[in-house]
């Protein structure tokens, strides 16, 4: 049977587990190795992976690029507008295509409904680099970055307090997807009109993970080991006047980020408005991670691609 990843919960929670060990021991194993080098084994050796970008992108691309040519593999890039999909060609049509000539298929889009088709008709891999719905590559980054900087202090990341501010968007969702399959606790600070996907959140709490929507935002972070935020205009949305004023008491500044463990860390998918979602000082200072989360970024996919090809 053919392995999709469309959201974290196509893996499950032993496979989820799975790919965050492949990915720290793969970043462990590249110490000091020049970041164009072939892992020694090359596990994907032979294999293609097409990239397909309907939105823009720098992380997704050179992430899934890299790992490609780190597991001794390639990938091919196609822009949307540069391709037959630009020009009215089905998803369909394209699934049965690319299937036919590449061994994996990674999308990047808005319409959470256009991955599911072509996961439907593709007899590949088709793994989700962003949805409108969800971002699951880079929540399995953020699963990647707090469990080395908890291991360090002894902490795993289950029973772990997280706290998001902001919006209810795509990645908050994925990392309620999370919180459920990893076993941490999540507080949504979010303005109303703004939650996350209410399914989403129902199957974490089924899983036994305690999800709090608050609009309070000290409420949100009180005692957080780990707190998170992203920007609040998403890709495509106009700039909404009205929609940055809900969002601004949910700014993480260094005020609310006091309410939150000594030792809590900061996490941010980038690209980063600083004055907005977040104040210079706290995605600058000392409990930020965003750089180790980004550059995780590559050691995920590499991950999830020997995943989705059953290797792990």
């Amino acid at each position: 049977m053919t392995r999709h990843f469309l959201n974290l919960s196509d893996a499950g929670a032993p496979a989820l587990q799975a790919i965050l060990n492949e990915a720290i021991a793969r970043k462990a194993a590249r110490v000091a190795l020049p970041k164009g080098q072939v892992d020694a084994d090359a596990p994907l050796a032979g294999r293609v992976l097409a990239m397909v970008f309907e939105k823009n992108s720098t992380r997704t691309r050179v992430s899934f690029d890299m790992a490609m040519r780190q597991l001794g593999g390639s990938a091919l890039i196609l822009e949307a507008g540069s391709t037959q999909l630009g020009r009215g060609e089905t998803i369909a049509d394209t699934a049965r295509v690319l299937s036919r000539m590449v061994d994996a298929i990674m999308l990047r889009t808005d319409d959470h409904a256009k991955i599911e088709e072509l996961a439907h008709y593709a007899t590949v891999p088709v793994i989700n680099g962003l949805t409108d719905l969800s971002h699951p590559c880079q929540i399995v980054a953020d699963l990647q970055t707090v469990t080395e900087h908890a291991a360090a202090c002894g902490k795993t990341l289950a029973g772990q307090q997280w706290a998001w501010l902001g919006d209810g968007n795509n990645v908050v969702n994925s990392i309620v997807e999370a919180a459920g399959l990893a076993g941490f606790h999540l507080n949504l600070g979010v303005p109303a009109g703004y939650d996350s996907d209410p399914g989403f959140i129902a199957r974490a709490q089924a899983l036994g993970a305690r999800i709090t929507v608050t609009r309070d935002p000290v409420a949100a972070v009180a005692g957080a080991d780990v707190v998170a935020t992203d920007t609040w205009i998403s890709m495509g949305q106009a700039q909404a006047h009205e929609k940055l004023a809900a969002m601004t008491p949910y700014q993480v500044n260094a005020a609310l980020m006091a309410h939150a463990r000594p030792d809590a860390l900061f996490l941010h998918c980038l690209p980063v408005h600083r004055g907005e979602e977040v104040t210079a000082d706290v995605i600058d200072g000392p409990a930020s991670v965003v750089w180790d989360e980004a550059e995780n970024r590559i050691h995920a996919q590499k991950a999830i691609l020997r995943w989705a090809f059953g290797q792990i």
